[in-house]
């Protein structure tokens, strides 16, 4: 699969996507080294547990018998025979997860998580915006012209959807009003209440008819961050505060997974402990708004992360080796040994090193390539295989990349957890 592309650098040459992008879908399979793989949208991160299992159903049937969820919030089932599209197709619809084959790949939307309607009395609730926006896609013709990569972000309030960097942001204020935000804009424009799916679908329209109008093709709003105007009101930086793992304030439990990878017997775990809806996370886990907190220690028990302040908060890692053939190392057992490590328990330990609010340990992401396939937005750790160790650098932040160092891979969990530390 393609990359995801950085940021325009100013004076430099606009991409034009001549081609359109690669990215996989329900019924568009990738071919990988470990068979071909389906990307199930699932707008807002929305499953009932009915659907859980029928993925579970088919991971096990079908695929290696594990689903991961992506930086997306999505599903995507690996290890699947190059001819089992029809039946997996099949699957999907008497579940409910396929409600078209024309838009299933523009079908993009996170969604804050969080339990309720959101922080303060009065916003609005997204799931319900996530479910009206998502039947308008599929609604629109002209939708499919959008990118497999197009995201919609809908964040109740928090900044933390927001800070995920998506081509189209809504951000909810009082009263059912909200705030539009384009790509990467430090400005927004304001939405009257009702109007908050409406707007975000006409900035998308807006976005394709303005490329048309100049002869450019762009799978993301920031390739083309001049195209269209700027909206009129200040934003501050988005907070990017996750759920805490764990017992949530508002009720309900929010666990995470090792680079989001469940076996198909802990996703029934988790579908058992949810009592009825899940709500997937981009950063790969799940809430379970309806699970009591003495459901945690067997969450914990089934392979979970169940709480905060260890080396795994804000880790993530592509597929590597075996999966993928352009990976130069396996990064996931790279990464694992790594965090798993004294280095990274050191790092951990550090006074307020935890990745909570106001914390100091920065994300990182350990990548076969460069192409560097599921990488989270904004200032994180950088690992890069190099084929005879690692490339450890801190990027993303607004001073652009930092020095890198090459380490070898005994050496590499002690750069990345001092980069960590990095302010």
């Amino acid at each position: 699969m393609p990359p995801e592309p950085d940021a325009v650098v100013p004076g430099a040459a606009v991409p034009d996507r001549a081609r359109s992008d690669a990215c996989p879908g329900a019924l568009r399979l990738h071919t990988a080294d470990d068979g071909a793989l389906a990307r199930v949208r699932l707008p807002g991160g929305l499953l009932t547990d009915r659907q859980a299992l029928a993925l579970a159903g088919a991971a096990e049937t079908l695929g290696d018998g594990r689903l991961e969820i992506t930086s997306r919030g999505n599903v995507q089932l690996r290890g699947l025979a190059s001819d089992c599209g029809g039946e997996l197709a099949e699957r999907l619809r008497a579940a409910g997860l396929l409600p078209s084959d024309t838009h299933e790949r523009v079908r993009n939307i996170v969604a804050s998580p969080g339990p309720g309607a959101g922080p303060a009395e009065g916003s609005a609730d997204v799931r319900a915006w996530a479910r009206a926006l998502d039947e308008a896609l599929c609604a629109s013709p002209w939708a499919t012209g959008l990118s497999g990569k197009f995201l919609f972000a809908l964040d109740d309030g928090r900044g933390d959807v927001a800070a995920l960097d998506a081509d189209v942001t809504l951000i909810a204020g009082p009263d059912g009003t909200a705030l539009l935000r384009l790509g990467r804009a430090a400005t927004a424009r304001p939405v009257p209440a009702g109007r908050a799916v409406a707007a975000a679908l006409d900035a998308a329209r807006e976005f394709l008819d303005a490329q048309r109008a100049a002869g450019l093709r762009a799978w993301h709003l920031r390739e083309l961050p001049d195209l269209l105007p700027p909206g009129p009101v200040p934003l501050a930086p988005p907070s990017g505060t996750r759920p805490p793992l764990g017992a949530l304030p508002g009720g309900g439990l929010h666990v995470g997974l090792r680079f989001g990878v469940a076996a198909a017997g802990q996703w029934r775990a988790l579908v058992d402990a949810a009592e009825g809806e899940l709500r997937l996370t981009p950063w790969r886990g799940a809430v379970l708004p309806g699970a009591p907190a003495d459901r945690l220690p067997a969450l914990a028990a089934a392979g979970f992360r169940t709480a905060a302040g260890t080396a795994w908060d804000g880790a993530s890692a592509c597929t590597g080796l075996p999966g993928c053939a352009k990976s130069r190392s396996d990064v996931r057992a790279d990464a694992a040994r790594a965090l798993d490590g004294s280095a990274a328990r050191d790092a951990a330990l550090q006074p307020g090193a935890a990745l909570l609010p106001g914390a100091a340990l920065l994300p990182v992401h350990w990548s076969g390539c460069e192409r560097r396939c599921g990488h989270p937005a904004g200032r994180r750790v950088d690992v890069l295989a190099t084929g005879e160790g690692y490339r450890v650098a801190v990027t993303g932040g607004p001073q652009g990349r930092d020095t890198a160092v090459e380490v070898t891979n005994e050496l590499m969990a002690a750069a990345v957890a001092a980069a960590r530390r990095t302010t």
